[in-house]
């Protein structure tokens, strides 16, 4: 280790900072971030340092540099293109035990700046010693969608805690376990939905019932297959989850992100294959999250779009269960934009409908609209797909009307078939499911927008590392 890591508080702390660029205009900010007391010596500054020495958070010493100005200096920060002035900066300081760093020039530091993740007060520092900055910034993208924005309040609210934690809990191992325990309850969910009030009252009743853990339930909406289309909350939801009930649209590219050591159970239901009804689903539901687990409900595309999450919530509403709902990308929505459908466009469409294609004897008398000028999009189209056809020709749409019949939307074996509705029994033939089927102008634009190829591994290969990650 060439380096040892370290937290320095320099509030008040005299700094001087070599330099008026951009450059010098970043670490600046970092110095007064901390309430640093910086110096600056510079020929003029950049505009950035102009506003902030127009707010007296800096002191412009003079244009040029001297020794005396190390004096009672604390940390210096060299960011000029001036080789024989840095080296001379760095040699001076060196000698009077002074911290320096000269940007972009290893040799000549005896310090340097990590990458940070702020959550204050939480920080964590990457470094890679100078050697590899570009893999660095990968690692920070990677962990900043790991890590909360939450965890600020998280922390200052478990911080106001700990002395009465301590009330409760004598022994160290006790309170080990309460914080183990607590971190990874509901709270942190109230908290990262702002809801305060709640997290409170769960932070008070995790106090006084010692034995007794909050359960919750999390429905989450897994996207569409892709999985860089889920959500940030999804990931961050599925990575702290004890139990995962998911269905059969669930990709195995979104399964492979749940925490390892979560218990997962498939309760999918296909057309004629129900192994776990709806109210065996339900009870699984309450079961764990009575016994005070984090239990995820994952589903495909969006939740509440045709995946009967309102009423799962209503029965943990029922009992009382604590939950909350993540919202996922619908395949209605994602499937046709892979196939390069826009489901609205000025030219072409003014609205679009969604429908079930498995209830849709229930909804058919409600679109008495004109086809022209609206875009349908229907899911679970091929078993009833011989009354929506003559239901849609009754209903005035000519069968001369383009439909697109998408299966596997956004995943790599994605296949999409275009034609006139008069060949909609066909085109389902020679799909297969899950589809979608689109029926408007709009499917006209795929010839010029289609986008999404088969191989993707021009996307998948520029993150080979954090993906091995």
């Amino acid at each position: 280790m060439k380096y040892l890591p370290l937290f320095i508080d320099l509030k008040f702390k005299p700094i001087l900072i070599v330099g008026g660029g951009s450059v010098a205009a970043r670490k600046i900010k970092l110095f007064c971030a901390v309430g640093a007391i910086v110096y600056v010596v510079a020929n003029k500054l950049c505009d950035d340092l102009k506003k902030i020495y127009n707010k007296n958070k800096i002191r412009w010493l003079s244009k040029k540099f001297n020794v005396n100005q190390l004096n009672n200096i604390f940390l210096v920060v060299v960011a000029t293109n001036n080789n024989n002035l840095n080296k001379k900066i760095y040699k001076e300081a060196n000698n009077r035990f002074i911290f320096v760093n000269v940007v972009d020039d290893l040799k000549k530091c005896s310090f340097i700046f990590p990458s940070i993740i702020d959550r204050s007060p939480l920080l964590v520092s990457i470094s890679s010693s100078g050697m590899a900055p570009m893999l660095v910034r990968l690692l920070k993208e990677k962990l900043e969608t790991i890590l909360p924005k939450s965890l600020s309040s998280i922390i200052n609210i478990a911080g106001k805690f700990r002395d009465k934690v301590k009330k409760y809990f004598i022994k160290f191992d006790d309170r080990k376990r309460f914080w183990e325990s607590f971190f990874d309850s509901i709270f942190s969910s109230y908290v990262s939905c702002n809801n305060f009030e709640l997290a409170y009252k769960v932070l008070n009743n995790h106090l006084k019932n010692k034995n007794k853990l909050s359960g919750e339930i999390v429905l989450v909406g897994a996207g569409p297959g892709d999985s860089g289309l889920l959500t940030l909350r999804a990931l961050q939801a599925i990575q702290r989850a004890d139990i995962v009930l998911y269905d059969y649209l669930v990709s195995k590219q979104v399964l492979n992100l749940i925490r390892k050591d979560a218990k997962l159970i498939c309760v999918g239901k296909r057309y004629g294959y129900h192994f776990y009804s709806q109210k065996k689903i339900n009870n699984l539901l309450i079961s764990y999250a009575k016994k005070g687990k984090c239990v995820i409900r994952l589903k495909g595309g969006d939740p509440f779009i045709f995946g009967r999450g309102g009423e799962e919530l209503l029965y943990a509403y029922k009992y009382k269960i604590p939950f909350q709902v993540i919202p996922g990308i619908t395949s209605g929505i994602a499937a046709p934009t892979y196939a390069g459908i826009p489901l609205t466009h000025r030219d072409y469409s003014h609205g679009v409908i969604f429908i079930n294609g498995y209830n849709y004897k229930h909804c058919i008398d409600s679109l008495k609209f004109k086809y022209s000028s609206f875009t349908l999009v229907i899911y679970m189209c091929s078993i009833n797909i011989e009354y929506i056809y003559k239901q849609l020709i009754l209903n005035g749409c000519l069968k001369n009307t383009k439909v697109a019949v998408i299966s596997s939307g956004t995943h790599d074996e994605q296949y999409v078939k275009t034609g006139i509705l008069s060949e909609l029994n066909i085109l389902i033939k020679k799909s297969f499911s899950p589809r979608i089927l689109i029926i408007g102008k709009v499917v006209e634009l795929r010839e010029k927008l289609s986008w999404f190829k088969i191989s993707k591994n021009s996307f998948n290969n520029k993150n080979y590392i954090l993906n091995l990650l």
